[in-house]
This record gives C-alpha cells, sequence and structure tokens, in this order.
C-alpha cells in the first residue's frame, strides 16, 4: 500500500486545472461576503494596497488552505489573521469559490 503525504495531496490538487477540482462554495455567496475583502484584495482580486497580493484566479484549494491557516493561527499576519477567525468553513468555501472563479489573462510584450 503507497502512503501519499497530505503536502502531496494538497501539490497534486493544485497542479489539476480548476476545472478538475471540486469547489464546493457558493460562487454568488461569495461576492457578496468579498465585501470584507474589497479594502485590500478588491471585490475583483485585483490588490488596491502594495502590501497585499492579487488573488483573482487563485486556485480554489490554495485559497481555502490559506485562509484556514489565517483562521487557526498556522499562518500569521497581522489584519488576515483578525479577519479570517470571524469566518465559517462555508464562508472560506464561498470566498475561495469567489476569487477562483475569476478569469486572468496576460498579455506579453512585443
Amino acid at each position: 500500500m503507497i502512503r501519499v503525504l497530505p503536502a502531496a495531496l494538497v501539490a497534486f490538487a493544485l497542479a489539476l486545472p480548476a476545472s478538475a477540482q471540486t469547489v464546493s462554495g457558493d460562487r454568488d455567496a461569495g461576492r457578496a461576503k468579498a465585501g470584507q475583502c474589497r479594502t485590500c484584495h478588491g471585490i475583483d482580486g485585483i490588490a488596491t494596497i502594495p502590501i497585499a497580493p492579487h488573488i483573482a484566479g487563485e486556485n480554489f484549494v490554495y485559497l481555502q488552505t490559506q485562509l484556514r491557516a489565517f483562521r487557526s493561527g498556522k499562518r500569521e499576519h497581522e489584519i488576515m489573521s483578525v479577519v479570517a477567525k470571524t469566518l465559517s468553513d462555508q464562508d472560506i468555501d464561498d470566498l475561495s469559490a469567489w476569487y477562483s472563479a475569476i478569469e486572468i489573462t496576460a498579455t506579453i510584450p512585443e
């Protein structure tokens, strides 16, 4: 029997295309809940302040994992740790569904 480490499972999930992953959140509910995120990350996931990362189009599992890490204290940030403590599992799923559903494109300069 082969044992797969949890980190390997996360890495595998992150490597899957978004369409192959199960998104358990409600995108519309996530958009409504994203109002609390807009000050730093923007409602569209494009950061409005230099110290905040862009989160639009990020992988669903990645967003879930990071929000849960902030909530549990495994990952710390002076603002995100406080905000995440107020989020339920459903809130995290919904926000992750919203921000992961935003499509981002890049144009390479000529």
